[in-house]
């Protein structure tokens, strides 16, 4: 066992075998996670997904049972939770919907339905932590009602809340890192004189496992959070330190609101707008725990909970090594299913523009492919880059969130993974990467190669292809207006690619 599950012992069943966990949200930052943890302390695994297929490049796919299917499905729920002992709930709609609060009710209900119709033991849920008396933000509520409607389902469920979670890959962290590290000097809105207590990913997940064997008779919130308690301008000077950086110059002033500020955080840091508007309007409270009665249920490791400052060494040796294992960027909205990459022979429907580029390459299949698959992040895109670099900035003004994602590996994609401004559709080594776009378009896009070994076994050919489907006039209007930059930019990437110049 690892340090996070030292100690732990699987609930098992009345046949003395483990019990059967369902994981929600396995494609999500957390969620991915856990299951790896899940099956380390003994576990029988289930996963529930929108799009199994986004799952198979996991370590742990071969180790799980997977059921596929939609949380507002009540028939995908009952298949999912059949026979199931513990569910964990890890469902939520903040990137999904502007109209996310209702979203999120309704996906709790049906859930907290299903769960009591198929004679659940425990449901374990993460949410936020609430301070009492205090006016709560939209998403701050919607995950209190969240647990509340769990908790009066009929089931016993455990409600964890957490404020700032500190971990490779996690929006809040990635908020703190590029603030901090970005901005040297800084005004900030008065929310950063809040108290705050954040607490370890490694901390966060050894509480997931461990309230799945709390005695079924408990129903109830529990706080949890780290040993150390600060304001969120003392924990940037904290991460500074911790980073090796020099102490930051930072100046609240009180005419940042919450609108001003989300604006701010987005164009500083990978976060959108969207999700920073929600994030910082989470921290115009205090975010103090009460962690005593957690820490009675489920014991602390022996090395004690995980301080502030080791949390983000930890995080940024992983983001150094390039061994970080989920991203908050990984639950980002899917395009449904149904949803399919338009294709020139059996199109239908509607107008679809596309630019192909072939070139002939004498490198193997193999050479070239782990070029491509190779692009973007750190590695830029080959050619022009001041025209990529132009578009992310343009999508970031109006609330996309432009190329500061990056990417989780230097030199490795896998299916459903951010790439900048870009979501990874498909991978199929060495022939094939399929790119679907996330910035901010009258449309919709994609950026695919395909790498087609020549007969005889000497040399490839690389085929580019970008593919745009156009929603309304603007639609049309916007291809025609980049239609000069495919130009400039195309030709020379397929070049590149082909041929190994970056």
């Amino acid at each position: 066992m690892s340090e996070i599950t030292e100690g732990l012992k699987p609930l098992k069943t009345r046949t003395g075998k483990p019990a059967l966990v369902l994981v929600t949200g396995a494609t999500g930052y957390i969620g991915g996670r856990l299951v790896t943890h899940l099956l380390e302390v003994g576990y029988r695994v289930r996963v529930f997904a929108r799009q199994a297929d986004r799952l198979r490049d996991y370590p742990w796919i071969s180790k799980v049972e997977v059921i596929e299917g939609d949380a507002n499905d009540i028939a995908a729920l009952d298949k999912a939770l059949n026979s199931v002992d513990i569910a964990y709930y890890m469902l939520h709609a903040l990137n999904l919907t502007d109209d996310f609060e209702k979203e999120e009710k309704v996906l709790a209900e049906k859930f907290a339905k299903a769960a009591l119709a198929n004679k659940l033991k425990r449901i374990v849920y993460l949410g936020g932590i609430i301070t009492e008396g205090q006016e709560l933000s939209p998403h701050l509520a919607s995950r209190a009602l969240t647990g509340e409607i769990l908790r009066a389902s009929g089931v016993p469920t455990i409600e964890l809340r957490a404020g700032v979670v500190i971990g490779s890959g996690s929006a809040s962290f990635e908020m703190l890192r590029y603030l901090t590290e970005r901005l040297p000097v800084m005004t900030t809105p008065k929310w950063v004189l809040n108290q705050i207590q954040p607490i370890a990913i490694r901390d966060v997940l050894r509480y997931l496992v461990g309230a799945a064997a709390i005695d079924k008779k408990i129903n109830g919130a529990f706080d949890v959070a780290g040993p150390d308690l600060f304001t969120y301008a003392e924990m940037m000077q904290q991460y500074a330190e911790a980073a090796g950086l020099r102490r930051r110059i930072i100046i609240p002033i009180p005419v940042l609101t919450p609108k001003l500020s989300s604006g701010w955080v987005g164009l500083v840091t990978p976060v959108p707008f969207q999700l920073a508007r929600r994030l910082v309007d989470s921290l115009k409270n205090d975010v103090i725990a009460d962690n005593r009665a957690i820490r009675e249920l489920i014991a602390d490791p022996k090395s004690g909970l995980t301080p502030f400052k080791t949390a983000v060494k930890l995080a940024l040796t992983r983001l150094k090594t390039s061994n970080v294992q989920t991203r908050w960027t990984d639950a980002s909205v899917p395009f449904a299913p149904s949803d399919p990459l338009p294709t020139d022979p059996d199109w239908a429907g509607g107008s679809l523009y596309t630019d192909v580029r072939t070139v002939e390459s004498t490198q193997t299949a193999e050479q070239v492919f782990a070029r491509i698959e190779a692009i973007g992040g750190d590695h830029g895109y080959s050619t022009a880059t001041w025209a990529w670099q132009l578009r992310g900035l343009m999508d970031r003004l109006v609330g996309g969130v432009g190329l500061r994602r990056g990417r989780r590996d230097p030199d490795h994609l896998v299916v459903g993974e951010a790439l900048d401004f870009w979501r990874v559709e498909e991978i199929k080594r060495p022939n094939l990467l399929r790119l679907r776009a996330e910035m901010k378009m009258p449309g919709r896009a994609w950026l695919e190669w395909s790498v087609i070994p020549n007969e005889g076994g000497s040399g490839c050919k690389v085929v580019q292809r970008a593919i745009y489907v156009p929603r309304g006039l603007w639609g049309h209007l916007y291809w025609w207006a980049v239609w000069p930059m495919h130009g400039l930019v195309f030709p020379s990437m397929a070049k590149n690619a082909a041929h190994g110049k970056r």
